[in-house]
């Protein structure tokens, strides 16, 4: 395999526009204030329109975009999408400057942002602004993410080339971004802060006010080689609080803006129970895409994407209940799936499940994740298994909205969980599909193990269902509560809720208070937790509060700017305008007529170039890189387009000649690049493939892994067999373990099986949470099966082992 040169689809002699990228970030509490500012200049002797493409959460609400151009600020105005266009390009055609910033036409966490008619050595700092609630990780912590890499929107085949904002952008290796990054953080917490945490090189971290709050800041020269992480631990965040917030003081009164809002932030106490039944269809959707191929992390190039993969299938195969049923899926330009239908969970479907996960590669193409949600959605309900439903993915899909929608339709009959993996994986399509269902969503980042995620999932799911789920309001005379947010109809054990509600009428005096109950029903019992608070309204400059009751209000409508039904788009436009957080249907817009004369002169386009990952591949025991994620490029003879008008192919300018070739490879779609006389295969998704030598080599010392080899021998109902393979995995000889069988009438596989328990609370306490649910189903067996000889067993395999594990985790 050949690979490309640095910088391989950057424009060759062309100075990029953007130099520099500037971030403040304010976190207080669960909430995160954010600045950005982006630095052009043109250095270039003709007039410039720049195109800069850039990921962003999609539960971020962006509420500013303003620009300071030779010192004067010009504040845009959030304008219907295509009366901005339209007046945007209008304006640089009369040779004025403009701005536009837009969010993507079919994703909801991707972003354009336009410079029109930038003067030859003209400068211009364009900030935009936005409010993001921050998720709550497992361990307590809070989690904020920069993204820092765009990796590309699959198009489906058949798609055509316009539309979306991703065929502006030319990717480059992350490490030859033109352009720098600089982040500035101060966390405040009235609960105190326990510690800051980055993924990426930072200065020393300054706690200060007894440690209420803290400043951090990236250290000089981020290399564009992953998302910027902030994991942000305070003293207690566990704690039921609403906060309620006054309205724009200008603002129309009875306005979503003009009257006070209200977040209210509950942490259920559910209790841990067990089902009175096991039960469910466990269907696992898996990512089979060429980029599966990539590293986990590009720290680590050894620990591949497919790899993570295959081990948490074998840990959640080994982990669900006897009696349930499952099904296997893999996706990429096309699917399958293991079995024609979901099938009963027996020893014999798992194992034959086992040999299908163990021969699974990345070599199924591109990204089409609707087609096998559909068919899956298309099977018969199994009576009294309700459908569960895991995706993991590492990719992006042009038809976000599209998938979203069709999770929707099935919400009622389903929960999905939903799993992105690696750098630059779209929170658009994670948190929209587990946000329409009912599930819950995680991303796998870092060194973070997906299997330990995944099971906690899997735990989640086989948690009885909590019914029942409502709000109610407690509230002075003439006061009352209308809700912004979905109504709650699924809550999990240790989850936080956030909801928002706009508190209409007559405020009450000062002193008084409001109270507000969650309540629901988790298996006949019903439970309460009632939340009393302040209702004297706070007064907050960049009403944050109110930002993000509008975005939540306009993610649970907009679903994309092509697809969202006449009567929510009109809901979504009205919030939107009204509150100026942007949305799929809306766009912030700046002109500056005030220029002493036009811009004269031919427009040339510049396209800023975006970080994709590159990973070194120690397969080949050298230099060369390999695209783990890079867009597509046009077919010859497509023109791009924008809002119309027919672009020039971004490829066209690639030193030595760039030729492309649709061919066929390996039953997926793939092309061929013809670089200087030098050809490379690419699959649709521009994953370079490792050969299946490259990938056992890589994979080699995780198969090794003792833990892999004992999980992958447990048999469905929860047992061990005495044979060798376990002892491999223990590192012990069959031999010395027979022999120190305390009662030799006693059954072979019970003292395998407390063999296994105990090593695993031996060696691997750390990773409890992986194997909790298969030990759980090993602890049940050896109470059926081993009988009196039980406590025998378990002395007798803590001094074989010579372990300090504690025989109560042996009890029912």
């Amino acid at each position: 395999m050949v690979s490309p040169p640095c910088g391989l689809l950057t424009r060759q002699k062309e100075p990029v526009p953007l130099k520099s990228i500037s971030v403040t970030l304010s976190i207080r509490d669960f909430v995160a204030g954010v600045s950005a500012t982006l630095n052009y200049e043109n250095e270039q002797a003709v007039p410039l329109e720049v195109f800069f493409v850039f990921p962003m959460d999609e539960d971020s609400a962006v509420h500013s975009f303003e620009a300071l151009v030779d010192g004067k600020k010009i504040v845009a105005e959030l304008k219907e999408k295509s009366e901005a266009r339209t007046n945007y390009e209008d304006a640089i055609s009369q040779g004025h400057q403009a701005f536009l910033l837009e969010e993507d036409d079919e994703v909801g966490d991707t972003f354009s942002c336009n410079v029109g008619n930038l003067a030859p050595g003209a400068k211009a700092a364009l900030t935009l602004k936005y409010v993001q609630e921050l998720p709550l990780e497992a361990d307590g912590a809070l989690r904020y993410v920069l993204p820092a890499i765009l990796n590309p929107r699959y198009k489906l085949s058949g798609e055509g080339v316009g539309g979306g904002l991703q065929v502006k952008t030319p990717p480059i290796p992350a490490k030859d971004v033109p352009y720098t990054l600089s982040l500035a953080a101060t966390v405040s917490s009235q609960h105190g802060i326990k510690s800051v945490q980055c993924n990426c090189p930072v200065g020393p971290i300054q706690y200060l006010d007894d440690k209420t709050s803290a400043q951090i800041s990236l250290a000089d020269g981020h290399k564009f080689d992953r998302d910027v992480e902030l994991l942000v631990y305070y003293n207690e965040v566990h704690t039921p609080s609403v906060a309620v917030e006054m309205g724009a003081p200008a603002a129309k009164a009875d306005s979503l803006m003009g009257d006070p809002s209200a977040m209210v932030s509950f942490y259920p106490n559910i209790p841990e129970a067990q089902s009175p039944t096991a039960c469910g269809e466990f269907v696992f959707l898996m990512d089979r895409s060429g980029s599966m191929h990539c590293p986990m992390n590009h720290q680590d190039p050894s620990r591949l994407r497919i790899g993570a993969a295959k081990e948490t299938l074998i840990w959640l195969l080994k982990s669900l209940p006897m009696g349930c049923y499952f099904n296997i899926y893999g996706f990429g330009s096309t699917f399958e799936a293991f079995f024609p239908e979901s099938v009963k969970y027996t020893q014999e479907t798992m194992e034959e499940a086992l040999k299908r996960v163990k021969s699974m590669d990345a070599n199924l193409g591109g990204t089409e994740i609707l087609a096998p949600l559909k068919a899956i959605y298309s099977k018969a309900p199994i009576p009294g298994h309700p459908l569960q439903l895991f995706v993991f993915t590492d990719g992006e899909v042009s038809d976000t909205f599209s998938v979203v929608g069709e999770v929707k339709r099935n919400g009622q009959r389903h929960r999905c969980f939903s799993f992105g993996i690696g750098e630059g994986a779209s929170t658009s399509l994670i948190k929209g599909i587990a946000r329409a269902s009912g599930g819950a969503a995680e991303f796998i980042t870092g060194n973070e193990r997906m299997q330990s995620k995944a099971l906690r999932a899997l735990k989640r799911s086989l948690q009885p269902v909590v019914e029942d789920v409502s709000l109610s309001w407690d509230l002075p005379a003439g006061l009352s509560a209308k809700l912004l947010s979905p109504e709650p109809t699924v809550i999990f054990q240790g989850q936080r809720l956030i909801v928002y509600a706009q508190l209409t009428g007559t405020m009450p005096p000062a002193e008084a208070t409001g109270k507000v109950c969650l309540k629901y029903t988790l298996q006949g019992k019903q439970f309460e937790n009632p939340v009393a608070f302040s209702l004297q309204p706070k007064s907050d400059a960049n009403l944050t509060i109110h930002r993000l009751a509008a975005k939540s209000f306009i993610q649970t409508k907009d679903v994309g700017f092509h697809e969202t039904p006449a009567n929510d788009k009109k809901d979504v436009l009205k919030i939107s305008l009204e509150c100026g957080v942007i949305s799929s249907h809306t766009a912030f817009i700046a002109i500056n007529k005030d220029l002493n004369k036009p811009v004269q002169g031919p427009l040339t386009r510049s396209d800023v170039p975006s970080p994709m990952l590159f990973a070194q591949s120690a397969a080949f025991g050298s230099p060369r890189m390999m695209m783990c994620s890079a867009p597509a490029p046009p077919m010859p003879g497509n023109s791009l387009r924008r809002f119309g008008a027919s672009l020039p192919n971004p490829l066209s300018s690639l030193k030595g000649g760039l030729k492309l070739a649709k061919h066929r490879s390996g039953g997926s779609r793939a092309m061929q690049v013809q670089l200087s006389g030098e050809q490379i295969d690419v699959d649709r998704d521009m994953s370079m493939e490792y050969s299946s030598t490259d990938v056992t080599d890589l994979e080699t010392n995780h198969t090794d892994d003792p833990l892999v080899q004992l999980i992958s021998l447990q048999k469905a109902d929860g047992s061990w067999d005495l044979n060798e393979g376990l002892a491999a995995a223990l590192g012990m000889s069959l031999g010395d373990i027979q022999a120190a069988l305390p009662v030799k009438s006693a059954d072979s596989s019970g003292w395998a099986t407390v063999l296994a328990v105990t090593w695993l609370h031996d060696k691997h306490k750390d990773k409890k949470g992986e194997w909790e649910l298969l030990e759980r189903k090993a602890v049940a067996w050896i109470h059926s099966h081993a009988g009196s000889s039980k406590d025998g067993l378990v002395k007798a395999a803590v001094d074989f082992l010579k372990s300090s594990v504690d025989p109560a985790v042996f009890a029912p």
